[in-house]
């Protein structure tokens, strides 16, 4: 049997600050739900990402989680130019960008910044 995946339905972060990275993440567009006895998640679009903090982490959970190891490509719909000016306005840095990148389904125009847990995370526009 060949196995057929059919989409991402969430991923994990471990986080040392859940509020921070609430806060981050919020600024970036995502919404929060709390689940599951203080469980928190972010969604996007039709994406979720589940929050666990490290002192408390949820099991089963990866073999060694650790804040800041993950690098996140997440595309935007506006400008990324915009994107970037409102970041900035917003106390956030940019640490490289714009520039040129290679995403799943093709060419992207490219920022980067980091989360409260030093995560890289990359805002992108898709390119034709």
């Amino acid at each position: 049997m060949k196995i057929e995946l059919t989409h991402l339905d969430h991923l994990v972060l471990t986080v040392s600050d859940i509020q921070a990275t609430l806060t981050f993440y919020t600024l970036l567009g995502m919404t929060v739900k709390q689940f599951n006895q203080g469980r928190y998640a972010l969604f996007f679009g039709s994406q979720k990402i589940n929050l666990h903090w490290v002192k408390t982490p949820f099991e089963p959970k990866a073999h060694l989680p650790t804040p800041g190891s993950a690098d996140l490509c997440l595309i935007v719909s506006q400008p990324i130019e915009a994107v970037k000016s409102h970041l900035i306005s917003e106390g956030l840095e940019i640490i490289e960008g714009p520039i040129r990148r290679t995403g799943a389904q093709g060419p992207l125009n490219s920022i980067y910044l980091r989360d409260p847990d030093l995560n890289l995370v990359e805002l992108a526009n898709a390119l034709a």
